[in-house]
């Protein structure tokens, strides 16, 4: 079976459109129902304005003009821009709340997506969908949706009137503007192939930029930035070319319908005036018709720009909707199983076989168990399974077959966030995150006070760090941690994984990046903690190997032995020939750790 699910479910036809649009403003509807309504005010006010035109000039036929009716028209233009300019806001505050809406939601999916997916979309790409993607989409409700409704309001009110004036005259008028639409139409089918290209090209140049500033060291130490720079500024220039694509398009669209409306106003002019001239018609139809023709410019434009607006920013929302149908950790389906632990363990696995690929799997039938309060050491070559482990333990992945306990509770029953709060990971390149170092220490347990801090950093061996950064706790350790060492990393992410107060702590070769004074300390703070909690590491030195009561040997994602080291090394051929390997087989037969440089700090309440 797929881990992920990233297929399953989903649609075959992703492409946005109109609906999706008026689906994002549906919880804003009162909000949409107001800046409608300004809309259709400022609409109606600016539809009475010709007919004032026609009126006043009837008037002044007989000699006189009618102040009343000029003061109303100058009511009606004043008031039409005031109640314009409010529907207008009220659609910006409108489309702000959307964007702050859909992006909310974005972050919460993508904090929680399932680890294969990860793994599968990049991580500069999945950020754009925040941030260009989500301007695009402002744009798109914005815009499209004010030209829209402004646009339908105008063209059916201008042509309702112009139908009333003269029938014969509006034929000629939606002929010519037919024939334009035309042209538009064509032009705005290529516009979503365009902004889809024009998007998915952001998002990967930010996907390659990500992907080199997080590797910067790397790109100086091998002078691969001209290399790195070629690679990003190709993904820049394919949304150069979209752009452009884009842009020849738009310039279609414009002219095409200010072209078809102003060339119906020439010919309204002059079949109108002949027909005035002729008697057929009256001065005052005719400049109220024209006025109608001048305001169905904008009105047309309008639907056409929300039309071009609408597919510009389909591409940007249809990579928000694919994001946003990403597959999540889905919640515990299965009510909670009985206590069918091994005594006192609290991690079992049963007859677990799991496969990142259901035709090749990683484990086949691992059964161990992790009794409390022990130190259990994982070992095996690389590929052996053992981060396999460790993924399925943190609930990353679920057993194809098989059962994990924890505490004596299936794993699948429990909620995720339930069983990861009871442990524990301080991974092998130990992440330290933006920020400072108390807010490192503090992110699995925020509520933890300055006692628990202290005896934390000094289980950790970080006293030294503190007293040397210039703000101490308070400083900042930069992107990644990176004004501190590999070795202080992971002694912060040890730090900060104790102060949760864990039941199980996973622990991924600790002593991968420490110096041997530090690892000796390291080592006896290990000793401490394994009478607080219970600890499981995956251990390539074999200095770690010996510290620990329990060892699991792992062989082609199979356990092939258990025991201690002493154990092991006397009555397993497997385990002796990678001690072997590790040049441990002589030195390693000892479990002697080095005795402490001063007092150990007390332990954890």
């Amino acid at each position: 079976m797929a881990h992920d699910g990233e297929q399953a479910g989903q649609p075959t036809d992703n492409r946005a459109g109109l609906r999706d649009v008026l689906r994002l403003m549906g919880p804003y509807r009162r909000w949409v129902l107001a800046a409608c309504a300004l809309t259709l005010a400022g609409a109606a006010l600016g539809l009475a304005q010709p007919l004032l035109v026609r009126q006043v000039i009837d008037t002044a036929g007989t000699g006189t003009v009618s102040a009343a009716l000029v003061g109303a028209l100058v009511a009606l233009f004043l008031g039409e821009a005031v109640v314009e300019t409010a529907a207008r806001y009220v659609l910006a505050c409108t489309s702000e709340r959307v964007t702050l809406g859909l992006r909310v939601s974005l972050i919460g999916r993508l904090l929680r997506l399932r680890m294969p997916v990860y793994e599968r979309h990049r991580t500069g790409d999945l950020i754009s969908r925040l941030g260009t993607d989500g301007v695009e989409v402002r744009r798109l409700v914005a815009d499209s949706f004010a030209d829209a409704v402004t646009g339908v309001v105008g063209v059916a009110g201008a042509v309702a009137l112009m139908v009333w004036l003269d029938p014969v005259l509006f034929l000629i008028v939606l002929v010519l503007v037919t024939v334009g639409g035309l042209a538009v139409a064509s032009a705005l089918r290529g516009l979503r192939r365009a902004s889809l290209h024009r998007q998915t090209s952001v998002g990967a140049m930010a996907a390659e930029m990500e992907r080199a500033l997080g590797a910067i060291r790397t790109v100086r130490a091998s002078r691969a930035e001209p290399r790195e720079c070629d690679r990003i500024a190709a993904q820049a220039r394919a949304a150069y070319t979209a752009s452009l694509r884009m842009a020849r398009l738009e310039a279609v669209i414009g002219p095409a319908t200010r072209l078809a409306v102003n060339g119906s106003f020439l010919v309204v002019l002059l079949v109108g005036g002949l027909r005035v001239a002729q008697g057929n018609g009256s001065v005052a139809d005719l400049v109220a018709f024209l006025l109608y023709m001048t305001y169905l410019v904008m009105p047309i434009d309008a639907v056409f720009q929300a039309m071009s607006a609408l597919q510009q920013g389909s591409g940007a929302l249809q990579r928000i909707n694919d994001a946003l149908r990403l597959p999540v950790e889905p919640p515990a389906a299965e009510p909670a199983s009985p206590r069918a632990g091994t005594g006192d363990s609290v991690l079992e696995f049963q007859d677990v076989w799991f496969g990142y690929e259901p035709a090749r799997p990683v484990l086949r039938g691992v059964s161990f168990c992790v009794p409390a309060l022990h130190a259990t050491a994982l070992v095996g070559r690389s590929g052996a399974g053992k981060s396999t482990v460790f993924a399925l333990t943190e609930r990353f992945y679920d057993p194809d077959r098989g059962r994990i306990l924890l505490g004596g509770a299936d794993l699948r029953a429990m909620d995720r966030a339930e069983s990861r709060g009871r442990m524990a990971l301080v991974e092998q390149d130990a992440p330290v995150l933006y920020g400072t170092l108390r807010e490192n220490l503090l992110y699995a347990a925020p509520e933890a006070g300055d006692a628990d801090l202290r005896r934390a950093v000094a289980l950790a061996d970080l006293d030294a760090l503190v007293d040397r950064l210039p703000e101490g706790l308070d400083t900042d350790v930069g992107e990644r941690g990176a004004r501190i060492s590999g070795g202080e990393r992971q002694r912060v992410a040890i730090a900060r994984a104790l102060l949760a107060r864990p039941a199980l702590l996973l622990l991924d070769e600790p002593t991968s990046q420490l110096d041997p004074i530090s690892e000796a300390a390291l080592r006896r703070s290990v000793r401490r903690i394994s009478r607080e909690c219970t600890l499981l590491v995956i251990a390539h030195r074999f200095s770690t190997v010996q510290a620990a009561d329990r060892i699991v040997a792992l062989d082609d994602g199979r356990v092939v032995a258990t025991g201690t080291h002493d154990e092991l090394l006397a009555g397993s051929g497997a385990y002796r020939s990678l001690a072997l390997a590790h040049g441990a087989a002589e030195r390693g037969r000892t479990r002697a750790v080095p005795p402490p440089n001063g007092p150990l700090p007390p332990p954890l309440a």
